[in-house]
């Protein structure tokens, strides 16, 4: 008895790991690539007035399903506004071959992004969709050193979708490794 249980065990297993490997294998690059943000970031600032300060993190969620973008920014008081925090979550996941995601922030908004990564993973865009008399986003995350990125977020005003013009730059370093 104890020896079929034995052959059970081992078969099952190796069934999970040849399954566990088509699965990895089919996984397209523009989802592996995201792999290198996962982790903590801290935006790597200068003091100037208005300008902000900030951190984000990436983490896998649901089983290696989705991937969890939280983030937060601060802005010191100006003599034209107070000081305020905008806090966000993005949910990047895969639909069909597509990558995607879905961003919410503090401020109401909500945006729906199609996702893509350079062959190489140095450069990671999100794209917004478009939307019929709406601005358009795109926010790119390139990768500038091992545990560094470049963050770009610009916008392109409605009705000319592929007019971006930068909104924000950031420099970040990761605080702590991959989750």
């Amino acid at each position: 008895m104890r020896t079929r249980k034995s052959l059970l065990a081992g078969l099952v297993v190796s069934v999970l790991l040849c399954a566990t490997g088509a699965i990895a294998q089919t996984i397209p690059p523009e989802w592996k690539a995201l792999d290198s943000l996962t982790g903590s970031w801290a935006g790597d600032g200068g003091g100037a007035p208005g300008q902000g300060s900030g951190a984000f993190s990436f983490h896998s969620d649901l089983q290696g399903r989705i991937l969890m973008r939280t983030s937060f920014a601060e802005y010191p008081a100006t003599k034209d506004r107070p000081a305020f925090r905008h806090d966000d979550l993005t949910i990047v996941y895969r639909e069909g071959s597509d990558t995607k995601a879905i961003y919410f922030d503090n401020e109401g908004h909500v945006i729906h992004y199609a996702v893509s990564a350079s062959p190489d993973g140095h450069k990671i865009l999100f794209v917004s969709d478009l939307q019929p008399g709406a601005p358009r986003y795109r926010l790119t995350y390139e990768k500038t050193g091992e545990n560094a990125v470049h963050l770009t977020f610009e916008i392109a005003p409605p009705g000319h979708p592929d007019e971006f013009r930068t909104y924000v730059q950031a420099a970040a370093h990761r605080t702590a490794g991959k989750q």
